[in-house]
């Protein structure tokens, strides 16, 4: 559970005091490990907000719309994951998402909606896009303050565009490099974590599975990407490793066929840091090792810190590394740190958001602004 979030969705609740709020979220994919109930999640949050939180362990069915009705003012409910119900893991056009059983079904038990999940705004789920038309629609804290700073920092970023991903999210990390490289915001990509492992294996330097879905494909995607422009990537030099217990520096080369890397090593970091330090601006997304564990969190705090201390225009992206900076004590020293991963980087790249065209049609029906 990423607490960042929840802090996040915390201001625009406590904007609400006397309204009766219903909160309804995301959580993982299905087949994911995160994909899960939403129960932990509101009791985190009554800590967070300090008021009694209701849970309902169901998303448009009669027990949820009858607790949505039974709310007295100032009460806040927490439905399940959204993802749990069929319709919400698909993606509409804005009419065809009026017409679904889950929009259909709460829209007449809500006054408004508040759009406030920033990190979902690439996506045309019904609830990111199906009420806009049919309740007064706004953004909340989170998305209006993305949304200012973003429109700020595309304003003043320049070149060399400096690209770092890591984490483990392959598919949206190979996502992340086209929409970049198209709209000319990746000049260099620094790999780590899981995605730099594919992209060590597809050049020879990995042996062995790495036990992960889908891997043909990402090794397959990113040959392909290394044949079309080779110069453009940067690949790890060397790892952290567990060997025995502790940590260890390893080249991919000596890698063991089913070796468990947890981190960069110190000559990647000090590699990674100079194209960062030489960037004109620089985006950063998903952590370089698993920074939880203090043996291996040299990776992450070094490109951080990297980042700091650059002069360019620095953009953190994550829920994860959000954490990082604050345990690190240098997240006033970021230009900016959103807690959204796909839709920052399809913003960056230059492309419309779901999220973004249903405020601007509520703004154009009901009046709100969005910024």
């Amino acid at each position: 559970m990423e607490h960042a979030r929840l802090e996040e969705a915390a201001l625009t609740i406590k904007d609400l005091p006397s309204s009766r709020v219903v909160v309804a979220s995301h959580q993982g994919r299905v087949g994911r490990s995160d994909y899960t109930s939403l129960e932990a999640h509101s009791k985190a949050l009554e800590v967070i907000i300090g008021k009694k939180v209701v849970f309902v362990p169901d998303v448009f069915g009669p027990t949820a719309l009858s607790e949505i009705d039974a709310l007295s003012d100032g009460g806040v409910l927490v439905l399940d994951n959204l993802r749990f119900t069929a319709e919400e893991n698909q993606e509409y056009m804005p009419a065809e998402a009026e017409k679904t059983f889950l929009v259909r079904r709460i829209k007449d038990h809500v006054d408004a909606s508040v759009l406030d999940a920033f990190s979902t705004a690439h996506r045309g789920s019904p609830t990111i896009v199906g009420f806009a038309g049919l309740v007064p629609t706004c953004a909340g804290r989170t998305v209006g303050r993305e949304l200012r700073m973003l429109d700020r920092i595309v304003s003043v970023e320049k070149g060399p565009y400096v690209t770092v991903l890591g984490g483990a999210k392959v598919s949206d990390r190979l996502e992340a490099i086209d929409a970049l490289i198209a709209n000319n915001r990746a000049d260099k990509v620094l790999l780590s974590g899981v995605v730099g492992l594919v992209f060590l294996k597809a050049v020879g330097k990995l042996r062995g599975d790495m036990g992960i879905d889908g891997e043909q494909r990402y090794v397959l995607k990113a040959r392909q990407l290394l044949d079309e422009d080779p110069e453009r990537f940067v690949l790890p030099v060397d790892v952290g490793v567990r060997v025995d217990g502790t940590r260890k520096e390893l080249e991919p080369a000596q890698l063991s066929p089913g070796a468990q890397v947890f981190d960069i090593g110190p000559k990647t970091v000090e590699r990674y840091s100079r194209f960062i330090k030489g960037a004109g601006t620089v985006f950063m997304s998903g952590p370089p090792g698993a920074f939880e564990w203090d043996e291996f969190a040299q990776g992450t705090e070094g490109l951080l810190r990297a980042m700091a201390s650059s002069l360019g225009t620095t953009i953190i992206s994550g829920g994860h590394l959000s954490t990082a900076l604050r345990k690190y004590g240098i997240h006033d020293q970021i230009d900016h740190i959103s807690t959204a991963g796909g839709a920052l980087v399809q913003y960056l790249a230059g492309k419309r958001l779901p999220l973004i065209d249903a405020l601007e049609r509520a703004e154009k029906k009901w009046g709100q602004k969005i910024r």
